[in-house]
């Protein structure tokens, strides 16, 4: 792809307040209408790098472009205004659990709206009809007015995709979508949340564990190692031996996973890639 890109960093570096290091001079481009994927163990830094675009964490040095603007010179209006272009997935879904599935798509609407409006969940009907028409793309038109706790993890997930998609972004962040996810429903979220973004126009950024996944799903391929960049390339150019350097030959200074353990090929989170699961949505 080609042209001015939706998304840029440029020499992005995170060093937090202990003297961590989670991203470390990282520059690439996202063009419009992609599907990208950032693959790399726990704590490459995919997670800190997804919420410096929004600024859910400040970078501590260089810059993140969105549509050729630096992010991090926004205040106020204008911040908001940046986020409501952003929708965010987040690993644990993040639902109201005792809201109506409706009433979580709605939600993502509560940025366009001022003074009270969204607070008291009065919604405009065109509002109304266009999240009940996402549900519908989703596969969850019967579970619209069930309670979000009543769901499965699978359909939580398709619920914040739902969510996201209510905002109209130009752009969607998804931080682990699939972690806490089966195999079945994994791929069926993916393959859900890459129809909808290649229909509507929306450029995705989706960090994963698993290599099998971003090998089926991606348009192309960014892989980070211990808060640097490593990898940049078509699904297809990411070799055995590169995913094994990315996920079993540590070295030194790698950042640890979040849960101080390393991963081995026993682990979900961190598999090898394989054959795609039998009903694997297509591409």
């Amino acid at each position: 792809m080609n042209g001015t890109p939706i998304l840029a960093f440029e020499r992005l570096v995170k060093r937090y307040r202990d003297g961590t290091l989670a991203v470390e001079d990282v520059s690439f481009e996202v063009q419009p209408g992609e599907f990208l994927v950032l693959v790399g163990r726990s704590g490459a830094g995919k997670s800190t790098l997804l919420r410096c675009v929004n600024r859910l964490i400040e970078p501590t040095s260089g810059d993140v472009k969105f549509e050729g603007q630096s992010i991090l010179r926004l205040r106020g209006s204008a911040l908001r205004g940046l986020r409501r272009d952003i929708g965010m997935i987040f690993q644990e879904f993040n639902l109201v659990r005792r809201k109506r599935v409706i009433d979580n798509v709605l939600h993502g609407r509560l940025g366009h709206y001022q003074g009270l409006r969204g607070t008291l969940g009065v919604f405009p009907r065109a509002d109304v009809e266009a999240a009940v028409d996402t549900l519908v793309r989703l596969g969850l038109e019967d579970q619209a007015l069930k309670r979000a706790d009543q769901l499965s993890g699978g359909q939580k997930q398709r619920v914040g995709i739902a969510r996201a998609i209510a905002q109209n972004p130009k752009l969607v962040l998804a931080d682990e979508p699939v972690a806490s996810l089966d195999p079945a429903s994994s791929e069926n979220v993916l393959g859900f949340l890459r129809k909808i973004c290649k229909e509507d126009g929306i450029t995705a950024v989706v960090s994963l564990h698993q290599v099998e996944y971003a090998r089926i799903f991606a348009d192309r391929i960014v892989a980070m190692r211990g808060g640097s960049l490593v990898f940049d390339g078509p699904p297809e150019g990411l070799s055995d031996d590169r995913v094994k350097e990315l996920y079993f030959e540590a070295e030194d200074g790698d950042a640890e996973p979040e849960d101080g353990s390393r991963p081995g090929p026993q682990r979900v989170d961190d598999s090898l890639p394989g054959q795609p699961h039998e009903g694997a949505p297509p591409r």
